[in-house]
């Protein structure tokens, strides 16, 4: 484990977390690029920690103290996450902060397709994540004490200013749709409807865990990219990623029949989160998704910095950098002005 003593963070561990006992074994999991996750296997059990990358870190990426505080505001709200049990914030422990949860055992679906699901199986899933996420926007930031998560208003606006500023800290090479989608993502912004609530920020298949034999979420992972936000973030960025192609590193559906795999159609997908939500459709709708691959292009632009720095914590993470470029070529093909326009409704 990188610079870690398993003897010192076992007796660090026994002494923070409540029943803690005798760390057996550190391995990494293989899965995932962002923050290098554990686990732990301990006479008490198993556990998982999460720690954020060695190395420079850009300012505000890798925020694993956010990732715990959101886990453990919602661990009552019906939105299921893990167990949280403690944050460590000292680096002399570890060199890097890190908190630990509790281990779910459940299924986790790379591919978007899901095929080694039967048909009827695969409706259910994407009903499930449906709803799920309908849950999280529906969450009382108040209630659960995350109404200082972020600053209210001016989500994208703010979104697009913060992603700009991340890609040109990590470009390594020109990319001149990237240039294109900095320009064109401001002056297009749509006018603020007030909307804000407590946003995942990645929230993809592969994000979620299902029980070990049904088809309902046990765990939404990965929250690094939490926030306070507008929903319709959420919802397009996984919409985009449904629409990259199905062989690319990180698969999506693009060029799968999902009629015939019984996977909904994007609209109709959408129009079954907007009646859980209760609202009567998304407008600007490619505006939206425009912005989704631009964001998404830029966090790869910093996998692919972080992978020329000897930093990255994945061993593809070269091939998802060389994303960056094509991701940003299908946020262009979506600035036309009657497709920037588009409502989706319920």
């Amino acid at each position: 484990m990188e610079k870690f003593n398993p003897q010192s963070i076992g007796r660090y561990l026994e002494s923070n977390i409540k029943g803690f006992k005798t760390l057996r074994t550190l391995e990494k999991f293989s899965g995932g690029q962002s923050n290098p996750t554990y686990l732990i296997t301990a006479d008490s059990g198993n556990y998982v920690l999460r720690r954020q990358p060695m190395g420079e870190i850009l300012k505000s990426a890798h925020a694993v103290d956010r990732e715990f505080r959101v886990l453990s505001a919602l661990q009552e709200t019906g939105v299921p996450v893990p167990r949280v049990f403690h944050l460590c914030e000292d680096l002399s422990v570890a060199g890097s902060l890190f908190y630990v949860m509790s281990f779910e055992q459940g299924r986790v679906f790379w591919d978007p397709a899901v095929p080694e699901l039967a048909e009827s199986d695969r409706v259910k899933i994407y009903d499930e994540m449906s709803r799920v996420l309908a849950a999280l926007h529906s969450v009382n930031v108040q209630t659960v004490g995350l109404s200082d998560f972020g600053k209210p208003g001016d989500y994208f606006k703010r979104q697009i200013s913060r992603w700009t500023n991340q890609y040109r800290a990590s470009e390594t090479i020109a990319i001149d749709e990237m240039d294109q989608l900095i320009d064109w993502l401001p002056e297009n912004l749509p006018e603020d409807d007030g909307q804000v609530g407590l946003i995942h920020g990645d929230f993809r298949l592969d994000n979620l865990m299902f029980h070990p034999r049904e088809p309902r979420v046990i765990a939404v992972l990965d929250w690094e990219l939490s926030t306070l936000g507008h929903p319709f973030s959420d919802i397009a960025y996984q919409c985009m990623q449904l629409r990259m192609p199905h062989d690319a590193v990180i698969s999506g559906l693009g060029g799968i029949d999902r009629a015939a795999h019984r996977i909904p159609e994007e609209p109709a997908y959408i129009e079954q989160y907007c009646n859980q939500r209760g609202i009567a459709g998304i407008p600007n709708w490619n505006f939206y998704l425009a912005f989704s691959f631009f964001r998404f292009a830029a966090i790869l632009q910093g996998i692919m910095k972080r992978a020329i720095d000897g930093t990255a914590s994945n061993e593809n993470a070269v091939a998802y950098g060389e994303l960056a470029p094509a991701l940003a070529r299908l946020g262009v093909e979506l600035l036309s002005k009657d497709s920037a326009t588009t409502t989706i409704h319920s």
